[in-house]
């Protein structure tokens, strides 16, 4: 391609709305112009990284056996009804773009596909002898995100491969599982990219294991927790651990103790001169089911830990058929807004302790007129704690359970682990900490969407039974942006061979010199005929103009037709490395071939 006839504008300043490096250099490179709030054009040079990045993942998936197709954008509300999903969608997170069509009938576009697939398996598949089987798409999914953010990391639009399997069984299914955590591997290398794969949360997608493929980067949104055992590696939503081991408590006696002003675990623990690992600190949340029940929840856990939301969501998921539910639309710590809705009068905060009474609850029929009392294991392992005494400017110290407390039934894991804490699989593995772009997640839903939409198949033995699933996505377009996260410098971006728009640009220092212009061009013949794709900088411009272009927009390796042309040489420069050879212009197209391959199979 001749940049002289290529839509191609560069941007010599950052962009006041970029607020990371990769979003910076992709709108000054010219890759991508935003069009609206988290809505980009992919410009010609973003749509040749998207397609490498959508061919190396698409040869990955074809690799195992997996079967490309396009499911439809616009889904009917009734499928999602189905597997009970649409509220969460568009009222709890809120994330589905939701409408009418001009008969009234709901739509919603595509933030994933487990209902349409589901669908279309429940219609097409009959008996065992259909399966194992796994179909793909590589299709843009929409996000109505609240705070687009990061280019193409947390756009309302996106190109995402996702696909789906389906199964007789669980040991069907882990297989599959398995080559995908290969594939997914396999994927990221080729693009060039330092990845980890880690433990992960399901989210509102569900399912009982998944996995998430982070880049590392800086400006990663995701915490990821590791060992340097290389034997654990977990999103922080997801991590466990076992917290450093708490302080002896200095009291023995159990007391009330007047303590005016200690709101906060740290004033509260300066003036009882104790540590917060030996207090009980009592997190009050309200919980919203879809049902519109509200749930009023407090969490007792050591005073030195924080509550991962994540965890307590998904427990409180799991109750939700107690308070005849199927899913929480609404986690918050209520305000005092808030609590004006459902409380009977007005509340310690503070001081609350892990028996504060229920008669604080309103009674309404939409408020559940209980407190859910849920202990976390690094409280209930306490003893002669300090905890509130529920009333303004007093704790009591000395406190233990069963004595001043009632006994928890059963301590559950709800803290956020965190670095620095100990390892539950080797005690003196200390976990640490990285930052991640999330580029990749692996589900193993199980009956999970078959069951809600019937999708059955006929067993050898005559039994119809649920479809075991899987279900696989990779963001091709965060993948790219990742990419350039992670490999850039003070002049621009520097891709890897694999997904790099062009292997080589041709520059042309000047325009006017015939002998440069006429080596330039059967450079650019060849090289092209040779399957090198090659940028033929052919530009009226100054050679620093195009030097300058060239680092900016990162292609692998610049070929200048310069003063080196007195010894029939150019010039060749890695972007990556910076450095620079004189190479005969007879065994330019060699070299680079040679060097291309080496990089492709690297």
């Amino acid at each position: 391609m001749r940049l002289s006839k290529m839509l191609f504008v560069t941007l010599r300043e950052d962009p006041t709305e970029a607020e990371i490096p990769s979003h910076k250099l992709l709108l000054r490179a010219g890759y991508i112009r935003r069009i609206g709030s988290g809505i980009y054009a992919y410009l010609p040079l973003m749509w040749r990284v998207l397609q490498k990045v959508s061919q190396i993942v698409r040869e990955e998936m074809n690799a195992t056996g997996a079967q490309e197709c396009l499911l439809p954008q616009i889904q009917p509300a009734e499928l999602w009804r189905e597997s009970g999903r649409w509220d969460t969608y568009t009222k709890a997170e809120g994330i589905m773009f939701s409408l009418k069509d001009r008969q009234d009938r709901e739509l919603g576009l595509g933030p994933t596909h487990e209902e349409v697939i589901t669908t279309v398996a429940r219609e097409t598949i009959r008996s065992y002898r259909q399966l194992p089987v796994h179909l793909y798409q590589i299709q843009t999914k929409f996000r109505d995100e609240i705070r687009p953010r990061f280019g193409l990391m947390r756009g309302r639009e996106f190109i995402m491969k996702d696909g789906y399997s389906f199964h007789t069984d669980t040991e069907s299914l882990k297989k599959t599982y398995d080559d995908m955590h290969q594939a997914y591997s396999n994927m990221l290398r080729r693009s060039g990219l330092a990845f980890r794969a880690v433990q992960a949360d399901s989210g509102a997608i569900g399912g009982s294991g998944s996995q998430e493929f982070m880049v590392l980067a800086e400006a990663g949104e995701d915490e990821v927790l590791y060992t340097e055992d290389g034997q654990y590696a977990a999103n922080v939503e997801k991590a466990v651990s076992l917290p450093p081991t708490a302080e002896t408590s200095p009291f023995t006696t159990y007391e009330k103790r007047e303590t005016p002003g200690t709101e906060t675990i740290e004033k509260v623990c300066k003036l009882l001169d104790c540590s917060p690992t030996t207090l009980v600190k009592n997190v009050l949340y309200q919980a919203v089911y879809d049902n519109g029940m509200t749930v009023l929840v407090l969490v007792s856990i050591r005073g030195d830990r924080d509550v991962n939301e994540v965890k307590l969501q998904n427990h409180l998921t799991n109750l939700a058929s107690q308070y005849s539910a199927k899913n929480v639309l609404a986690l918050t710590v209520p305000d005092t807004e808030a609590q004006k809705k459902w409380a009977a009068k007005s509340l310690p905060l503070g001081y609350i302790a892990p028996d504060i009474g229920d008669d604080y609850i309103k009674s309404d029929r939409t408020i559940h007129p209980k407190f859910l009392r849920l202990v976390d294991e690094t409280a209930a392992s306490l003893q002669n704690f300090v905890t509130g005494a529920n009333e303004a400017n007093y704790h009591v110290v000395g406190a233990n359970w069963d004595r001043q407390f009632p006994k928890p039934s059963q301590a559950i894991d709800l803290q956020k682990a965190r670095s620095g804490d100990f390892s539950t699989h080797n005690s003196t593995q200390i976990l640490q900490s990285a930052r991640g772009i999330e580029v990749g997640h692996i589900f193993q839903l199980g009956t999970k969407y078959s069951q809600a939409l019937g999708a059955t198949y006929t067993s050898e033995q005559g039994e119809e039974l649920p479809l075991v699933m899987g279900c696989y996505g990779v963001g091709v377009s965060r993948l790219a942006q990742s990419a350039v996260e992670q490999s850039y410098d003070k002049d621009g971006i520097i891709w890897s061979v694999a997904i790099a728009p062009y292997h080589v640009i041709i520059c042309i220092p000047n325009i006017s010199d015939t002998q440069q212009v006429e080596t330039a061009e059967k450079l650019y013949t060849d090289l092209n005929a040779a399957g090198i794709e090659t940028l033929l900088d052919d530009r009226n411009e100054r050679a620093g103009v195009k030097f300058k272009d060239a680092d900016l927009i990162g292609i692998p390796y610049r070929i200048v037709t310069g003063r080196s042309l007195k010894e029939n040489k150019v010039e060749v420069v890695d972007r990556k490395s910076r450095q620079s050879q004189e190479i005969p212009i007879d065994e330019v197209v060699a070299t680079l071939s040679q060097w291309i391959k080496a990089a492709l199979t690297a």
